[in-house]
Parts: structure tokens; sequence; C-alpha cells
């Protein structure tokens, strides 16, 4: 379903005239019906999490922060940095700005666990099983906010793309949204591996997000074919992504499961 051009026309102005965190009102999608969005962050649950609660707690080997929420939001201990766009307190601003409460212990500016075996040892804490309880409990309001994340990247990727390839790329979004199917598609992957603007995550130079996937999606009609064609690009960006990655990182181990979660784009809600 495409957006209507007044709302894309106020999602541009939102994300070129707003603040970094998604606002309330820029994340209103009014073109997904209640079911749609239920089904997506579900989705995005099973994607994530597996569809777990403990899964909504979580930190994966050989990485340096956990993952937290039905969309694995980063956030970075204090001290630590890293490639990867981090999301946490960008949702927690989000919340606060609908007026929810996250628990005591997510609201920290830096995540509270100095590493992996701090983490693991707090698991069953009464802390953190509060934050997953809360987690499950607002499945809708974390999957609003990825929704939100998803339509402010149109922007951001038209002003990082070159000139040449705007239209195509901007075309290629709209064939894509044209199902719904098609924006799950667009919103999960934009909350996987990001809009593909930031410099940082490149490996050789190649970026691996929403954008570097619209741009390679080959010319097809809108609907079916384009969610089917997006698919298929972004398993090539991935692929790319796999081969360019450093040795040490060891990246092939996700293969399987990215180019799984890619064919649920191609799949009806």
């Amino acid at each position: 379903m495409q957006l209507p051009r007044a709302a894309a026309l106020s999602i541009l102005l939102l994300a070129a005239c707003g603040p970094a965190v998604p606002t309330a009102a820029a994340g209103n999608p009014s073109s997904l019906s209640p079911a749609q969005k239920s089904a997506i962050g579900r989705k995005i649950w099973q994607n994530e999490c597996g569809g777990t609660v403990d899964g909504l707690t979580t930190w994966n080997a050989g990485e340096n922060f956990p993952s937290l929420g039905i969309g694995h939001f980063i956030w970075y201990p204090a001290g630590v940095s890293g490639k990867f766009e981090e999301s946490w307190p960008r949702f927690t601003a989000y919340a606060a700005s609908r007026g929810a409460t996250v628990p005591a212990i997510g609201r920290s500016a830096d995540a509270p666990w100095p590493g992996k075996a701090a983490f693991q040892a707090a698991f069953r804490s009464a802390e953190m099983n509060e934050l997953r309880q809360w987690l499950a409990a607002n499945v809708a309001l974390q999957t609003d906010f990825i929704i939100a994340r998803s339509r402010a990247a149109l922007p951001k990727m038209m002003a990082a793309a070159p000139a040449s390839d705007r239209a195509r790329i901007q075309a290629n979004y709209q064939k894509v949204a044209a199902t719904g199917h098609g924006q799950y598609a667009l919103i999960d992957y934009v909350n996987f591996k990001g809009e593909g603007t930031n410099p940082a995550e490149r490996y050789q130079g190649r970026g691996w997000g929403l954008l570097q996937v619209l741009a390679g999606m080959r010319d097809v009609p809108a609907g079916q074919p384009a969610a089917a064609e997006f698919a298929a690009s972004a398993k090539r960006v991935l692929g790319r992504r796999i081969e360019n990655a450093p040795a040490d990182r060891g990246e092939a181990r996700w293969r399987a499961g990215w180019f799984n979660r890619c064919d649920t784009y191609a799949r009806p809600l």
C-alpha cells in the first residue's frame, strides 16, 4: 500500500527538521491496520528473539554490547563504542515521548553491565526480569518505534544517495511499500541492518543497509514482484557483507539465518 502524497511529505519534513529520535507523530503508521502492525511486531520478535521472553535481553557471542527488545536494540556499556548504530537510548526516549516509563535498569545512559559475563550473572535478577516482562507487555510500542525509524529512513537515504540514483531508489521504496508485507520488509530491514547511511557501517567501503538494498534492486513491477526482488537484493547485499567482513568476525555463521529472514519479505503477513 503506497503512502499518500501528504503523508510522505509530512515524513520528509519531520525527518529534515525534527530531532534524531523519532517522535510519536512521526511514528503514527496510518496506512497500516492494527492487525498488520501486530503481525509485523510478532514477526520482528520472532526474527530477533525467536519469539521468546528470554530473548528480549540478549548478549550475542563475539559482541561487546547487549541487544534488548523485540528489535534487539543495541546498547553500549560505558567506555565502549562500535561500528553499529546504538538504538536502545533512542527507543527509551521515544517511549518517554509516548508517556511510557521504561524500568529503571533500562534508563541509564550506558548499559549497566561492563561485559557479557556480568550480563549473564545478572540475567535472572529481579531488575532484568522486570525489564523483560515490561518489554513483553509493550510490543506495540516497540513496533511503533521501529516503524517510525523506517519511515524516517527515506529522506535520510535521499540525502545520502548520489543525485543520479535518488529517483530510482524512491521508486523502488514505493514499489515495495505497495503491499502490507512489503511494508513489513522495509520496516524490518531498517531495524535489522540500518538505513545504510552511516559511513562507519561499511566493510571495504561497501554498506549493507536499506539504501544499498533498494539501490541494488532490479526493475520489476510494484507489489508482490517488488517484495520478492527486495528479498533477493537483500540477500545479495548481505552475501557481499559476509564476503567483505574481516575474517575474525566469522560472519559466515549468520548467512543461513539472515537469508531465511530475507525470505520472509516475499511472503504475505
